[in-house]
């Protein structure tokens, strides 16, 4: 994405890169893949603008992701992604052998299957050869960062995310490290997210057509770089995310940890503190069964069919977990599951299931939110699925508050160009940055009556997943 610094966006561009499945549940890239889609992106997005006038970069990218490198900086394999499934061993044996509190007093958080220290220490046990020639461990826009610029940085709001991470004093937990087999040299420097970490190296910016001159700020977490994107950086402040994975976040001032462990207590790119929930499939669901199951890509045609007098009258229920599960359940072994399905069931009745299933799973983690005292009247919503009136419908009267849709719908992408602008100086803080470049175009309110319709299709959906519990390790 090209933003001037008044957050006009000049010009975007898209590249897709494959995923690799060796197994149910296993999810991986090429770090190769990223960086050949960003040298080519890069090259089309400055097509036809003066690329002598590039200030700086700021990457947002997706958390989580074990991306480890050999003393030659040479990728030892591929990226064990945020939604891969693999580490159900290693995820019980932190929470319940070294213990939940001991996690959150070391990380603020517990182990989930999606962070990265359960991936170290499967890769520990399975590939033992590969895990004893990490010289640097590093998240995925780390490594577009280390393309970029030699340096082997790592910002707080991803860093967060890894498990591996003490986040209320900012700092690598060096009982997270001895119990991973590693040293704090195998650890990426930590930065704020708007910090300069460094200048584009001369045959980088040869390649690119840009300056030697650019900085490059540390960026974000793709959630973290989305609140930001959205204005979600004041004190109290909530942003929902309908991208491939779903996300309601918190903003706070202050370090604060849930203790039940059902969210995410991380560190925000302004350089604060926010809790998340999680859900690992959201937008992908509909993606997936409509590309996969009915074979078609026209999503908003698929929609049509559901008409007002549909919603919150559904008998069909889908359950969103097609990788597992993370908030709240925490459950590798869960799996997506169509229940109350009939002979008179249609194709429209599936797809507003899959809808609903996944406003319903973000209301999961809302209720968490709501049990710690936290009172969200509105919030922000971006990502992929965000595009859908319908779907902010749905989601607006399940949770039953107002949700702002901003003018600037590219949150992650948005978000890093602005931790860049701080970085250049162009604002002197990211609020001061979000206050001048944000508004809110467009709201959809709850009604009352539709509200209540599915309040009552929430509390059937609520009793789904732990009448299934059981059966699911056996199906997985």
């Amino acid at each position: 994405m090209l933003v001037d610094g008044q957050g006009n966006i000049l010009n975007t561009v898209t590249r897709e890169y494959p995923l690799i499945l060796p197994r149910p549940g296993w999810s991986e890239q090429d770090p190769a893949e990223w960086w050949g889609a960003c040298i080519s992106g890069i090259v089309e997005l400055l097509a036809g603008h003066d690329a002598s006038q590039v200030a700086g970069i700021g990457c947002a990218g997706q958390m989580h992701g074990l991306v480890a490198l050999d003393e030659n900086n040479q990728v030892l394999r591929p990226a064990i992604l945020w939604n891969d499934g693999r580490t159900a061993e290693e995820t019980r044996w932190l929470n319940e052998e070294i213990g939940r509190k001991n996690l959150t007093r070391y990380t603020a958080n517990i182990a989930f299957a999606g962070f990265t220290a359960p991936k170290l220490l499967w890769m520990k046990k399975h590939e033992p050869q590969s895990f004893s020639r990490i010289a640097k461990i590093m998240l995925p826009k780390d490594y577009i960062n280390y393309k970029l610029t030699g340096v082997h940085t790592c910002d707080y709001s991803d860093a967060a995310g890894m498990l591996l991470l003490d986040v209320e004093h900012k700092c690598w937990s060096k009982e997270m490290l001895a119990l991973c087999d590693l040293n704090d040299s195998q650890m990426p420097a930590l930065h704020e997210s708007y910090d300069v970490i460094g200048t584009v190296m001369p045959e980088v910016a040869k390649t690119l057509g840009i300056p030697e001159h650019v900085k490059v700020v540390a960026g974000a977490g793709d959630n973290a770089a989305a609140a930001v994107g959205t204005g979600t950086v004041r004190d109290g402040s909530c942003n929902i995310s309908l991208g491939t994975s779903g996300t309601i976040f918190i903003s706070s001032d202050r370090f604060g940890v849930d203790p039940v462990n059902g969210l995410h207590s991380f560190a925000h790119a302004n350089g604060k503190y926010h809790l998340m929930g999680c859900m690992l499939s959201a937008a992908s669901c509909n993606k997936w069964f409509c590309d996969e199951i009915l074979k078609t890509r026209d999503y908003a045609a698929e929609q049509v069919p559901i008409t007002e007098d549909k919603l919150g009258h559904n008998h069909v229920f889908f359950l969103p977990y097609l990788m597992g599960e993370r908030s709240p359940i925490n459950d590798t072994d869960a799996r997506g599951t169509f229940i109350g399905m009939t002979m008179d069931t249609a194709r429209e009745d599936m797809i507003q299931a899959v809808l609903e299933g996944v406003a319903f799973a973000i209301r999961d983690s809302f209720e968490i939110a709501r049990s710690l005292g936290i009172e969200i009247r509105s919030s922000c919503i971006c990502g992929g699925g965000a595009r859908s009136p319908l779907w902010r419908k749905i989601l607006a009267n399940t949770l039953n508050i107002r949700l702002e849709i901003p003018k600037t719908e590219e949150g992650p992408g948005y978000g890093g160009a602005m931790l860049a602008m701080v970085g250049c100086a162009e604002y002197r803080s990211v609020e001061e940055c979000a206050d001048a470049l944000l508004s809110v175009t467009d709201t959809c309110d709850p009604d009352p009556e539709l509200a209540a319709r599915y309040e009552v299709q929430y509390q059937k959906y609520r009793k789904i997943y732990p009448a299934l519990k059981g059966i699911f390790p056996d199906l997985a």
